[in-house]
């Protein structure tokens, strides 16, 4: 048994980098801290504990995550410092010898915090609790809403891809989940607390079952019935996940909206076989295309790397005019980042920072023209919004079901309220369209 009497009247403070996967993850860790008797510190107050729960999917993320260790040791003197999440599970020594942490937590063990707090007590130099990422089982379940309007609900951890770029799988384990059966209690909790919209997270959700025998469209089929819960958003599905069964689903579904998140990386096939992705341009262009014959309104969110190692010119015109002449809503840009341990360093040709750059601006300003061609061609519609509370007198903002940005006057009583929203023109940062609300 766990002493909670040490933990009462205590502060903490959060800190987290990265995916919504990690925010929820966080959320959950301060929920089993507020049940021991912490409280969250107020601005301006310190604390006495100090969580940060780390990324690592580049080398800017791991800096980041060190500025911010940094930060808080300072802000916080004195606070017992906790530290977890990818980075942790990476680089535990490397953490573990920043002044002032005291407790490195890799992932099997961040679910399970609160036995590793002891009295509060400081330590002298920092100590690392990590498991061989071939060792890691547990699966920790979270269902955490924070500050937010919408609920995250972790269905999956861990991934068993290896893509040659990417750390993940060293940094969470292979892939697993819970049951449906507590997916569903949690969504029903959600429903309780007053949640209208639940998003699905993992690490490669499409993966769920592994561990259980189920699959990720028996999870959909069943969260379907949860009554309360108006919408459902995917977060990141794989291309070659998302079979289309799940598309004609959702195309009819009472709560799952027309939004979907699908990694691409490249559209070129060269780059993708030296990324050992699991799928081509073909197979990806054929899902574009599915979802798009029976939702012709669905918003399709596609993550991109640009300038990975064997990324030449050539192959990311190819990659460019593939993307553009794709019905696609909003690109997720990112340069790729050396890591080490990744089998794209054995890849001999490097994309100069430079390069990596001009690449990225281009993308992204593909980006902004397909995302307001898709935003102007709803003016006029009235379409239901999900309302999220402003802060002081600036405007509301939520989103239709197909995740449109809106923004209308500041009226704190239809927080969390479902409305009907006639949309006009974009504001003026085109953020958003200016809606009016129907009564």
């Amino acid at each position: 048994m766990i002493d909670t009497t040490v933990f009462q009247d205590k502060t903490a403070v959060y800190y987290t980098l990265g995916c919504k996967l990690n925010f929820s993850e966080t959320s959950t860790i301060g929920k089993i801290l507020r049940e021991a008797g912490v409280r969250t510190a107020r601005k301006g107050e310190k604390a006495d504990i100090c969580v940060v729960n780390t990324c690592s999917v580049t080398e800017m993320a791991d800096k980041k995550c060190r500025q911010a260790i940094h930060r808080l040791v300072k802000q916080h003197p004195g606070a017992f410092v906790v530290v977890t999440g990818c980075y942790a599970q990476l680089k535990p020594g490397d953490v573990a010898k920043i002044d002032g942490v005291d407790v490195v937590l890799g992932a099997e063990q961040k679910g399970e915090l609160l036995q590793y707090l002891g009295n509060l007590q400081k330590h002298e130099k920092g100590e690392a609790i990590t498991t061989a990422t071939k060792d890691i089982r547990s699966f920790s379940p979270s269902c955490s809403r924070g500050d937010r309007t919408r609920f995250f609900l972790k269905v999956q951890d861990g991934c068993d891809y290896f893509c040659s770029y990417c750390t993940i799988p060293f940094a969470r384990g292979r892939s697993r989940n819970g049951t449906i059966a507590s997916m569903v209690e949690q969504a029903r909790q959600a429903a309780a607390e007053g949640g209208k919209e639940i998003v699905l997270t993992g690490v490669n959700i499409g993966d769920f079952g592994k561990t259980t025998g189920e699959t990720f469209f028996d999870l959909v089929q069943a969260l379907d019935q949860i009554e309360g819960i108006e919408r459902y958003r995917i977060s990141s599905i794989e291309p070659n996940l998302l079979t289309d069964e799940i598309i004609e689903f959702v195309s009819h579904s009472r709560s799952f909206m027309p939004h979907f998140h699908i990694p691409l990386q490249s559209g070129c096939d060269e780059v993708l076989k030296l990324m050992r992705r699991r799928y081509d341009t073909a197979l990806f262009a054929s899902k574009v295309k599915k979802i798009k014959e029976v939702m012709p309104d669905a918003f399709i969110g596609v993550d991109v790397i640009v300038g990975t190692r064997g990324e030449t010119a050539e192959f990311f015109e190819q990659a460019y005019r593939f993307i553009s002449g794709l019905d696609v809503t909003q690109l997720h840009v990112f340069s790729y980042s050396e890591r080490p341990g990744t089998q794209a360093l054995k890849i001999d040709y490097v994309v100069s920072p430079e390069e990596k750059h001009q690449r990225s601006q281009r993308l992204l300003a593909l980006s902004d023209e397909k995302t307001q061609a898709f935003y102007a061609r709803h003016i006029g519609q009235t379409m239901s919004v999900l309302l999220e509370k402003s802060k002081g007198n600036t405007p509301m903002h939520g989103f239709t079901k197909n995740y449109i940005r809106v923004e209308v006057g500041s009226d704190n009583s239809l927080d969390n309220q479902v409305v009907n929203v006639r949309l006009g023109d974009f504001n003026g940062d085109k953020t958003a369209l200016k809606g009016t609300i129907l009564i």
